[in-house]
């Protein structure tokens, strides 16, 4: 096992499988056109989809190539420390979205998360985060396509330009045509298609190393070592895999980091958005929180098979980077036909994480600054032609920040900076304002304007050799947690020495405000107590917690 380059022996039967499944996709697209005659449809499926399929979608949406290649490229360079992007990264903010935040967004009507800070700061507030986010997405769509391009390049042997191109057209398509409805049941069809790619390659990979057992005395006596099969041991120093301490992994990922991307990232947040009541709304995320729990089986476990398989995986440039993890095990185990299955799989990755990116781009730009600043009060079809016109320019620009992307070795590490970034001040901004109502539009936008360019220094500074930290994702976790503290003090500076917004302005804005109605909604078979998102939430988080348990 060893580079050799990355061909797959692809035959006619996995190009069938390919074939139908981009047919399938371009039909959902065109089943899902028929239900769009307002604009609220093309962004929002019109609020009317069930809370499965609004949470599996929701999942998938996150299940783009930042987090197969990635987290797989992860497990393979730390180990099992990977599993804290999901159960202490991921699922307590998931669950806290919802219980506490969704009634908020979902109750107040906003389209977008750009228009809540509207609502509860000013309009300065709301531009600065809408175009902020349009930066985000179009950066982030960019990787996603360089991820699908890469594997395409490797796979097939199709010349970069050519996949980038391919598969920028593809979702392009079935989102232009099927607006958030056409890219949401496709995110429901990629779950599936993602799983049934990545559980073959995950059991294969165990046989092959000599099940559970095999696989962790192989570790043992890989450069990870003992080190890499615990989560949670040598965090009182940074003497582990990661080069992070407990409360780098705490504050910094398990509540800035992901608090920031769960809560406010509204590419996630318009799955939930799109649901049919309350109910289904804030069940979303928490029903996604479950498949959440289980996604490192396929993808921190191959990670680890690769890790012990693949000899000199690790280098810095070539075949062998971290990335290739999942693509070089699929070369190496796969028979045709599974195979065929395995590509469709991470092409559909791909495609769900840039498909969220691109519908999160187009509602933005169309509502929060084309209709906000640039041409209001037009007719509805106008922003549902805009809407689809500006689907095309964040595909157009994508295939542009894909060439950035190509510049980083880790694109998880790229990823996380762009968050640490963007998000972590946002979540800041958004949690104080939600649950203090004392603050002030004025000190809104100072915090969010100040805390992004903290945490920029902070990435700038590292960049430029004058502070040092032990790794990249270990700069990411200081910068969200640099921002969020900077957010916190200029927001107490200056609340004090502003006006306050009145109490009637800020009804369903602010906790404890009143004028948020979790029952108005409500169906007959909600009320059942297994539907109760608090208790489904309780459940997801003492689940992850026991997770935890014999990988301590």
């Amino acid at each position: 096992m060893d580079g050799g380059g990355l061909r797959l022996n692809m035959n006619g039967l996995d190009y069938l499988i390919l074939a139908l499944y981009f047919v399938t996709v371009l039909g959902v697209g065109f089943a899902a056109r028929r239900a769009i005659r307002t604009s609220v449809d093309f962004f929002l499926s019109g609020r009317s989809l069930p809370a499965w399929v609004t949470g599996l979608a929701f999942v998938s949406a996150n299940l783009g190539a930042l987090e197969i290649i990635g987290m797989a490229a992860n497990g393979a360079q730390y180990g099992v420390m990977t599993v804290h992007y999901y159960w202490i990264g991921a699922v307590p903010a998931m669950v806290f979205l919802g219980i506490v935040m969704m009634p908020f967004y979902y109750g107040s009507k906003v389209r977008s998360v750009p228009e809540y800070l509207r609502l509860r700061f000013n309009r300065p507030t709301h531009l600065l985060n809408a175009l902020s986010f349009a930066v985000a997405q179009v950066l982030i769509a960019g990787v996603n396509l360089y991820a699908l391009a890469l594997v395409m390049q490797a796979l097939l042997g199709w010349p970069l330009w050519t996949a980038i191109g391919v598969g920028a057209a593809i979702v392009l398509a079935y989102i232009t045509i099927g607006g958030l409805s056409g890219a949401i049941y496709n995110e429901v069809l990629q779950f599936f298609v993602i799983l049934a790619g990545l559980i073959p390659v995950t059991v294969i990979g165990l046989v092959k190393v000599g099940g559970v057992s095999g696989l962790m005395d192989a570790v043992r006596d890989s450069k990870l070592g003992e080190a890499g099969l615990h989560a949670w041991q040598d965090t009182g120093s940074t003497a582990n895999p990661l080069g992070a301490q407990w409360i780098g992994i705490v504050f910094g990922l398990g509540f800035v980091l992901s608090f920031g991307y769960w809560t406010t990232n509204f590419a996630e947040v318009q799955r939930a958005l799109s649901a049919k009541n309350m109910s289904a709304a804030r069940r979303t995320p928490i029903i996604a929180a479950y498949p959440k729990l289980f996604i490192p089986l396929v993808t921190v476990i191959p990670g680890l098979v690769a890790l012990v398989t693949v000899k000199g995986l690790g280098a810095e440039s070539g075949d062998l980077q971290y990335n290739n993890a999942i693509p070089l095990l699929m070369r190496d185990l796969l028979p045709n036909g599974v195979l065929g299955v395995a590509v469709t799989g991470l092409l559909a990755s791909f495609m769900a994480g840039m498909a969220a990116n691109v519908s999160g781009f187009n509602t933005v730009f169309t509502y929060d600054i084309w209709q906000a600043y640039l041409r209001p009060g037009r007719s509805d079809d106008y922003y549902l032609r805009i809407g689809r016109w500006a689907t095309v320019a964040a595909v157009v620009i994508g295939i542009g920040t894909a060439f950035i992307a190509a510049g980083f070795s880790n694109i998880m590490n790229y990823i996380q900076a762009l968050f640490s970034l963007f998000n972590a001040p946002l979540f800041a901004t958004f949690i104080i304002g939600m649950f203090w109502k004392r603050m002030s539009a004025l000190a809104g936008f100072w915090s969010l304007l100040l805390g992004t360019l903290a945490s920029l220094a902070t990435y700038l500074l590292y960049k430029g050799g004058v502070i040092d930290f032990n790794s990249d994702l270990e700069e990411s976790f200081w910068g969200a947690g640099i921002a969020f503290v900077t957010v916190a003090i200029v927001a107490v500076i200056l609340t004090p020495l502003t006006a306050p917004k009145r109490d009637e302005e800020l009804r369903g804005l602010v906790y404890g405000m009143g004028g948020v109605d979790l029952k108005g909604d409500v169906l007959a078979g909600d009320a059942v107590w297994y539907r109760s998102p608090v208790l489904l939430g309780l459940v997801a988080v003492a689940l992850a917690a026991l997770f935890y348990i014999p990988v301590f």
